[in-house]
């Protein structure tokens, strides 16, 4: 363990955690999962009802508000697209031409804001991972131009030689959000992922649920954008390399060199859908616990834990739950964060650094309320000295690890560790490190902006269960309740090991809050540079 942090910490008497209990977590997602919020999908009354209740939370625990004109709401436009092909046809090909039908095989989105969207005998090029990365001698386009292309790439990114990249730790190259935006940056037509439970981290379901209905995106001034975003299954995506007279996992092998050149694939594309295209409002919700030392109060430690969920379905069958109320996902985040407010309240004095609580809106739509708020940030992003992030808890109870998401990237990782030792537990890397959680949830935004972040949870090492139920619990639960309509609040839930995550967000922040010096992403990280940049851009400010 490096002394540097943990030397610059106060000696304090143990904080108060007895307001972190089971009964204050659960009331809170009692009502934030409830029906009566239909899913909070974003821009609806749901979305407004969770808003309204976690700005009353922050008003009785006497926070500042944050958020824009003295409100507790930082409003922004979201632009609504509802849309989808019916089919997507490739022609062309040396064994005939074949039909995607939407849903089994195909889910697809339009990418620029307008009411058509459409292909007509598009070139389809498969790129690999369509990657660049110039830190790792990669580049999967090799100067092929791509404009006007659409684009067959593959989630993930390599992991066969752990020398390059992460190995088999997923990096923001292996995301979906990557491949799409190197497509537009090269002007390609479209991009369609192949979609395998193991690149994606879950399920086709997960795709179909999460792709489909009203998507949101924030308003763009960008003069190209991609006409057609979309995954396509495995099998589907074999079909589509024997149409073309290739062998799809012959393609993928080669794209795991650094020789490796984009494939004309000789097929063309065409499809093209209508869109309804609206122009909405969702809204971050900010307060903040002003801190105590006259030095430090500028700065701030950050909680992050979005409120928004997926809504209802568009269309059920009678009877059928069409709710996606999102308890686990993340009801339960919020009420961890509104839990740690409570904590806070409790204290004799508060922290010589600022508490800033942010709700952030629309995460399942990309990460937009997070990135609003890093774009128009209440302080200065140099003066953040963290980001902790809750997205999800632990509903099955104790366990005797921490799973830290991004391990080895800061010094916040020295708190951690010291903290969980004080609970009697040891801090372990994420065991799923090949899902790329690190990039999936609000803390990215924070720290693309050069904030270091906090995001964990329990392990899987749960008291008095055998070798590999905790790794079971999770993985069924993502099989079959992860974005689907059955992530409910129950009686079963035993939050006991919740209470323990509440209580390490909590202490964690009040640690950091207390500290002389802010932390620090550790030397060659690839936020490092970002984090310098916004604290050079605080000293010029002075």
């Amino acid at each position: 363990m490096s002394l540097g942090l943990i030397a610059a910490l106060s000696l304090t008497a143990a904080p108060d955690t007895r307001l972190i209990t089971p009964e204050a977590i659960r009331g809170h997602i009692r009502f934030l999962a409830s029906d009566a919020l239909e899913g909070r999908g974003p821009a609806t009354k749901g979305d407004q009802l969770a808003q309204a209740y976690i700005a009353s939370q922050f008003e009785m625990a006497g926070l500042k508000p944050m958020g824009t004109g003295g409100s507790w709401y930082q409003p922004f436009d979201i632009v609504g697209i509802d849309g989808h092909p019916a089919e997507l046809k490739v022609s062309g090909g040396k064994n005939g031409s074949i039909t995607l039908k939407f849903w089994d095989d195909l889910i697809a989105v339009a990418g620029e804001h307008q009411e058509l969207s459409k292909l007509d005998l598009s070139d389809l090029v498969f790129v690999g991972y369509g990657i660049q990365a110039a830190e790792y001698q990669w580049d999967d386009f090799k100067g092929v131009d791509v404009k006007g292309k659409t684009l067959l790439v593959m989630n993930s990114d390599p992991e066969d030689d752990p020398k390059l990249f992460a190995g088999k730790t997923r990096l923001w190259y292996g995301r979906w959000d990557y491949k799409y935006e190197m497509a537009q940056k090269l002007g390609a037509a479209a991009c369609i992922i192949i979609h395998t439970t193991p690149s994606a981290g879950y399920p086709w379901q997960v795709v179909q649920t999460s792709w489909t209905g009203e998507q949101f995106d924030l308003p763009y001034t960008d003069a190209q954008r991609l006409k057609v975003k979309g995954w396509v299954t495995e099998d589907a995506a074999k079909k589509i390399a024997k149409a073309a007279g290739q062998d799809l996992d012959v393609l993928r092998r080669a794209a795991q060199s650094r020789d490796f050149r984009p494939v004309p694939l000789g097929l063309q594309v065409t499809t093209s859908f209508k869109n309804v295209v609206q122009k909405k409002q969702t809204a971050n919700v900010v307060g903040l616990l002003p801190g105590s030392d006259p030095k430090l109060a500028r700065e701030l430690v950050v909680y992050t834990a979005h409120h928004d969920h997926l809504g209802k379905k568009s269309e059920g069958k009678p009877g059928e739950d069409v709710i996606y109320n999102g308890a686990v996902d993340n009801a339960s985040g919020v009420a961890a964060m509104l839990t740690v407010l409570r904590a806070f309240g409790g204290q004799p004095k508060a922290p010589k650094r600022g508490i800033l609580f942010a709700a952030v809106a629309a995460e399942e739509q990309g990460l937009l309320g997070s990135q609003y708020l890093v774009e128009h940030p209440p302080a200065a992003m140099g003066l953040m000295a963290v980001d902790i992030n809750i997205d999800g808890a632990n509903i099955w109870g104790r366990t005797k690890d921490v799973s830290v998401i991004g391990l080895g990237k800061s010094n916040v990782d020295d708190v951690i560790i010291k903290l969980a030792r004080a609970q009697g537990r040891v801090v372990k890397p994420d065991e799923l490190s090949d899902r790329g959680f690190f990039y999936r949830s609000d803390q990215y935004n924070f720290a693309r902006w050069g904030v270091p972040a906090a995001y964990f949870s329990s392990g899987h090492d749960f008291i008095g269960k055998p070798d590999g139920w905790g790794k079971k619990m999770r993985e069924e639960w993502e099989d079959k309740n992860y974005h689907q309509p059955s992530d409910e609040l129950t009686d079963s839930w035993e939050l006991s090991g919740a209470v323990e995550d509440v209580q390490l967000y909590f202490e964690l922040g009040l640690e950091i809050a207390n500290a002389s010096k802010m932390p620090a992403w550790n030397k060659g990280d690839e936020f490092e540079l970002a984090r310098l940049k916004a604290l050079q851009a605080v000293t010029a400010g002075k």
